[in-house]
């Protein structure tokens, strides 16, 4: 059973279902939004008004997975997963789980007793939406995870930033955290066309490195896909690839009516020490 901490400043209390609110000792109390999502962010943890993904960005990103852009990458994590044979019920927490496609998957085919956490309220909203049988937070999950001390089974790690000390703190000894990162060919041809250059980065061994005091590797994996995008779906991946302050990348790849992209991600597995 998941075991959730409370947020406020200096509490960290057991925070405790009642009825439609979660409640701890001390009487801080937080309200299940409409479509099922509890917000633990406080003031503090954010200093932007709407912090993570907006909604356009959020929506575009639903409908590129919708579009099967994510179908590879999950039939590798669900058999990651079977691979470690998890009881049914065992806890999994989703750290930066945005909208909510790979979690609510994995929670329904493995049964887990599931968590997704991200900072962004439009992604939360959306997740619980469609994948009600899984909790939904919206945290900041780089000031702290809240879970208590070794409570969680499986961690997860999904092309989302993550804290190495707080995924060992929570997980339970012998507890897994499976991260995913963009592989080093990973939309390969749209950084072509955007940058002029097709080469990325290598992250794998920097994920390694930043674990190795708390894990070891169990085992890793490579998966890779090709997809052509084009129209509407074209637009969706340059909106979640390249914004904010990247207009002139978007606007050079925009010129392109298709274009078929490399979908390329390693799969790390790691063992609590």
């Amino acid at each position: 059973m998941l075991r959730l901490l409370c947020t406020v400043r200096g509490c960290r209390a057991a925070l405790l279902p009642q009825g439609a609110r979660f409640v701890c000792a001390a009487g801080h109390a937080f309200d299940r939004a409409r479509s099922g999502y509890v917000n633990l962010l406080q003031p503090q943890d954010s200093r932007a008004r709407a912090p993570g993904d907006p909604p356009a960005v959020v929506a575009a990103r639903r409908r590129l997975l919708d579009a099967g852009a994510g179908a590879a990458l999950l039939e590798a994590l669900a058999g990651t997963i079977g691979a470690l044979g998890p009881a049914p019920g065992a806890t999994a927490v989703d750290i930066g789980a945005g909208e909510g496609y790979f979690l609510g998957s994995l929670a329904a085919t493995f049964g887990l007793d599931a968590c997704g956490v991200d900072i962004s309220a439009a992604a939360v909203d959306l997740a619980a939406r469609r994948h009600p049988g899984v909790l939904w937070l919206v945290a900041n999950a780089d000031r702290g995870l809240p879970f208590a001390d070794a409570s969680i089974d499986l961690v997860l790690s999904i092309t989302a930033r993550r804290t190495p000390a707080e995924c060992g703190r929570v997980l339970v000894p012998g507890g897994r955290l499976i991260v995913a990162v963009p592989a080093a060919d990973d939309l390969a041809e749209l950084r072509e066309a955007a940058l002029g250059r097709a080469t990325g980065e290598d992250r794998t061994a920097a994920v390694i490195a930043e674990h190795a005091s708390r894990f070891a590797v169990a085992a890793r994996r490579g998966v890779r896909d090709r997809r052509c995008f084009s129209g509407p779906l074209l637009d969706d991946l340059l909106l979640t690839t390249y914004r904010g302050g990247r207009t002139g990348r978007r606007e050079r790849a925009a010129a392109l009516d298709a274009l078929e992209v490399t979908l390329s991600h390693e799969i790390v597995v790691l063992a609590r020490n």
